[in-house]
């Protein structure tokens, strides 16, 4: 068999469309991955390093660091679980902050439900995987003959530089003194910057007026500790409404 038919097996569905076997990954596909998941990668290597570093400073060692973000792998939350688990928090209160958190997930993921949908063996993995970053990436991927390939790839390039970052701060927390006051606020600077970066990308700016002005109303209504479901709320119902609207005019 060919080498271009090697590098991925496609299987045929009954109801139509494809599924995508794990087949050989040629390296054209492996390069192009990695090469898209290099800004992230300076990205969660400093992040992972501050978890690692702040985990490490509440008395939770390496093995730790890597067993949260290999299998939570949820940077914002956390760095909230390490309050968590320092202070003794309840499965209840850990499960709505996490509810809190997370909950921005359930909308931008649903975007992905039909991309996803015959990925096969990788979809598991793709769906774990799926953060605010590699969606990022994903989202503005048209697909092809290897799209599926491609997706699993660059998902476990960025998880595998968030346990990495995470299990070198750990380390380094254990050899270097450090201070790591206002550590905490680098996801919040992640997150601005990911915004400037699509602000300047994009030319519509509905969407991103739509979420500082949602989020602002909903801060002020319901304050720092309640505001962020009800802000998603707010913003998912007024997108579709846009949304709506221009499909009618159109």
């Amino acid at each position: 068999m060919p080498a271009s038919k090697r590098a991925e097996t496609v299987l045929s569905r009954p109801g139509g469309g494809t599924a995508y076997g794990w087949g050989t990954m040629d390296l054209k596909t492996v390069k192009k991955a990695f090469l898209s998941s290099v800004p992230v990668m300076a990205g969660y290597l400093v992040l992972g390093i501050g978890f690692g570093i702040l985990l490490r400073g509440a008395g939770y060692g390496v093995l730790w660091a890597f067993a949260m973000s290999a299998f939570i792998y949820a940077g914002s939350m956390q760095y909230v679980g390490i309050g968590l688990i320092a202070g003794g928090a309840s499965v209840l209160t850990t499960a709505l902050t996490t509810l809190m958190v997370n909950a921005r997930h359930l909308f931008y993921s649903i975007s992905m439900v039909d991309r996803y949908q015959h990925t096969g063996k990788y979809k598991p993995y793709l769906i774990f995987a799926l953060t605010d970053e590699t969606y990022s990436i994903l989202c503005d991927e048209k697909g092809g003959g290897d799209a599926a390939t491609y997706w699993f790839l660059v998902s476990l390039f960025d998880h595998f530089y968030w346990v990495a970052g995470s299990v070198a701060g750990s380390l380094l927390g254990s050899v270097l003194p450090f201070s790591t006051a206002g550590i905490e606020f680098s996801m919040t600077a992640l997150f601005v910057a990911s915004f400037t970066e699509q602000w300047l990308a994009k030319r519509d700016h509905i969407p991103a007026l739509t979420g500082l002005l949602c989020s602002l109303a909903c801060l002020l209504i319901f304050g720092a500790e309640r505001f962020l479901i009800p802000a998603m709320l707010a913003i998912t119902l007024v997108l579709s409404l846009l949304r709506g609207r221009g499909e009618a005019a159109s």
